[in-house]
């Protein structure tokens, strides 16, 4: 009984990189984009929360550590600059949440019970509705020259029975 409790606690949030063959590698250490990339020069690293549909997509610096609980992919060159078409981002969508439930199977410590992997889910709103929901507040931009991440506000109500 307290084999699974005791292996939660040593659970450790890892940054997590998609690769193009959809396999996915786990850090749980600091690592520099610049060595990921070592070992795919064909590549460039990008943040998932950076990836907005009809948007260009752009590569992390290299100097960039790849931060725990973040989610990357490893993307083709000729992907750098390129507005990101819905096929595109299903795509990537598909290959990100079968490599997280191939991770998640898989238990260390020996429990029994099944990991829950949240899915992934990409907006759908048009880039006009999404600036008109943050002047009215529904999300802004912070940190590093307007590029970061996203902050939400969650908008919940009671359900009448």
């Amino acid at each position: 009984m307290g084999i699974c409790s005791s292996c939660e606690s040593t659970h450790v949030a890892t940054a997590k990189l998609i690769l193009q063959d959809g396999r996915l590698q786990e850090f749980p250490y600091p690592v520099k984009a610049s060595y990921v990339l070592q070992k795919n020069p064909m590549c460039f690293i990008c943040n998932s929360d950076e990836m907005d549909f009809d948007d260009v997509v752009s590569a992390i610096h290299e100097d960039e550590e790849l931060q725990p609980g973040q989610l990357y992919f490893a993307l083709p060159l000729s992907w750098l600059k390129h507005p990101l078409q819905a096929e595109e981002m299903a795509a990537l969508a598909v290959k990100a949440s079968s490599a997280l439930m191939k991770s998640g199977g898989g238990d260390k410590c020996g429990c029994k019970r099944s990991k829950a992997v949240a899915p992934l889910v990409f907006s759908t709103e048009s880039p006009r509705r999404k600036v008109a929901s943050a002047a009215v507040g529904g999300g802004e931009k912070r940190g590093r020259g307007g590029k970061g991440r996203r902050k939400f506000k969650a908008m919940l109500s009671a359900i009448p029975e």
